[in-house]
């Protein structure tokens, strides 16, 4: 989820973040069955991930990785509120309504509002295998939704009318072209420059 707010992160590991309508991003995650030294390293990457980015929520299939992982800081918005990873989550109750003008780090420069509910309970295991129960409530209510969304195959996209999901997927679409002519001129210029280098070595 995208919220723009300045981050500060050190040894990142930094994934690149697939942007919709990538294929991946429709598909469903699947459960994590123990949660080890691998699925803390995936939090890790997802945490530097998000943080370069500027987000306050990444669900690891945003990083092309189809496991039930989640992260979450809210605290630019919510002091209180602490950074959150979550394996496994579920989300148990539902209570009120709220629209909010959500973001997406997949489907970056747009943002929509969306329906959702103004507190939730969420079960879900810890960075150790704890299980855990936490009410959520404002921001932090509105991520865990969008987050476990992701985890579904569903993007805040799906949420909002044809006409406004058709004309975005055409913005994504020339963005991704963008992007793949970045890097096939950076592939190109990293080759003569090597090429360059083998010449005057000779």
């Amino acid at each position: 989820m995208a919220e723009g707010a300045p981050r500060h992160y050190k040894e990142a590991m930094v994934r690149e973040i697939l942007v919709w309508p990538h294929p991946v991003l429709k598909q469903k995650a699947h459960p994590v069955t123990a949660v080890d030294d691998s699925t803390r390293a995936l939090i890790k990457d997802l945490f530097d991930s998000m943080y370069a980015a500027d987000g306050v929520g990444l669900a690891a299939p945003q990083i092309g990785v189809l496991k039930n992982v989640i992260v979450l800081d809210t605290t630019p918005r919510q002091p209180e509120a602490k950074p959150l990873a979550m394996v496994n989550p579920e989300i148990l109750t539902y209570e009120g309504k709220i629209e909010y003008k959500e973001g997406c780090l997949s489907i970056p420069g747009e943002a929509e509002d969306v329906d959702r509910a103004a507190v939730i309970t969420v079960r879900f295991l810890d960075e150790q295998g704890v299980e855990q129960t936490l009410k959520c409530e404002g921001l932090l209510a509105i991520a865990v939704q969008h987050e476990t969304d992701h985890l579904k195959g569903t993007m805040f996209v799906d949420h909002i009318s044809t006409l406004k999901r058709e004309l975005i997927r055409k913005r994504m679409k020339k963005l991704q072209a963008a992007q793949e002519a970045d890097k096939k001129e950076a592939a190109a210029e990293a080759k003569k420059k090597r090429s360059g280098a083998g010449a005057e070595a000779r």
